[in-house]
């Protein structure tokens, strides 16, 4: 499998890979010319100059928030290196006996409906409970890439809140069809969101390069020299100009990247404890709405749709269709998946404005 494909493998709303907590040191008077790895190697315990070199490349050192990508810069005094070291892997996962909501399943693969608040894979503090578990249980050793160690099956994630279907390869032959039909953007996936405001025009698309963000290296942005990122959207029906019901279709699968687009262009998903407390940056973004009342109270709303937004506790955002081509016989699938309840009470709550 290429880089690329690995790419188009993220899904739009995954969980970011792990974090640890970052390292910061700041070379000496001594230090200057050093080497950077050389130098990082010998001031950080624990962390050896091969294993810096390899944080290097994944982009995990900075300075004054700009990516640090050559191991052999020389250094100069008081420059301040931050190095982030992710969490280490968790063991192989254990089966666990969780119900699955299965829409579909044959030999090579099936298709889940995922609820809200299920990690898709072991990571730091969710060692267990997840999705991953879930599959070792309901499928054994017939999962595909049984021997890796985070995502046994897993072809596609959807991030712990976000809602809907999934599809899971049970073999090598799955694994691989999937995986190309990633790559190449032959697989479809759309969404339902619920966002602040109503975007103008009706239908678009949202376009710009996703990435770290350069002030909180926890959430994801929209940066320059990020990964490419296409996502076309329509509005599905307007709560007056407070919010409205959007349907999303990805041309790209980046990690949160619906979350992120629409945050960009001024929407955020309501509901969204990450991205939609807080002002875009955009001249006349809207503000968005989180999970508190506070936050809810704060935009004038009727007490049913306050209520409705505190109760939802999430991003107002669901998995709403899968179309593939089988990979064993090439023969269309396509499935779709009702708004779970919650964010049915929420779209119920905004009609009565």
């Amino acid at each position: 499998m290429t880089a690329d494909e690995e790419d188009e493998m993220e899904d739009p709303d995954g969980e970011a890979d792990p974090e640890g907590e970052p390292f910061s040191f700041t070379a000496a008077e001594a230090d200057r010319g050093e080497r950077l790895d050389k130098l990082l190697a010998c001031g950080l315990d624990g962390l050896s100059r091969t294993r810096i070199r390899s944080l290097i490349d994944q982009g995990r050192v900075s300075s004054l928030g700009r990516t640090i990508a050559d191991p052999s810069l020389r250094v100069k005094p008081g420059q301040t290196f931050d190095v982030l070291v992710p969490e280490p892997e968790p063991a192989l996962p254990v089966p666990q006996e969780i119900p699955l909501a299965v829409v579909y399943e044959d030999d090579d693969l099936l298709v889940i409906d995922k609820p809200a608040g299920m990690v898709v894979h072991p990571a730091a503090g969710n060692a267990d409970g997840t999705l991953v578990n879930a599959l070792l249980w309901h499928c054994g050793d017939r999962l595909s890439g049984i021997g890796g160690v985070r995502r046994p099956g897993i072809v596609h994630r959807l991030d712990k809140e976000t809602s809907g279907l999934m599809v899971v390869a049970k073999n090598d032959l799955a694994h691989g069809g999937l995986a190309a039909q990633f790559a190449d953007r032959s697989l479809s996936r759309t969404y339902h969101a619920v966002v602040a405001g109503v975007p103008s025009p009706a239908r678009g698309e949202i376009t710009g390069d996703i990435g770290r963000s350069p002030a909180d290296r926890k959430k994801m942005a929209v940066v320059s020299g990020g990964k490419p990122a296409l996502t076309r959207y329509r509005v599905l029906k307007a709560f007056g100009t407070w919010a409205s019901l959007v349907e999303c279709t990805l041309a790209t699968g980046r990690t949160h990247q619906i979350r992120v687009h629409m945050t960009h262009v001024g929407h955020p998903l309501i509901g969204d404890p990450v991205y939609g407390v807080r002002k875009t940056g955009i001249k006349g973004a809207s503000k968005g709405i989180g999970p508190g009342a506070a936050s809810a109270k704060a935009r004038g709303l009727p007490e049913p749709v306050r209520d409705a937004v505190v109760a939802l506790g999430r991003q107002a955002l669901h998995a709403v269709a899968l179309r593939f081509n089988h990979p064993r016989d090439a023969r269309p699938m396509q499935f779709e998946s009702e708004l779970p309840l919650d964010i049915q009470r929420l779209i119920g709550s905004l009609e009565s404005i």
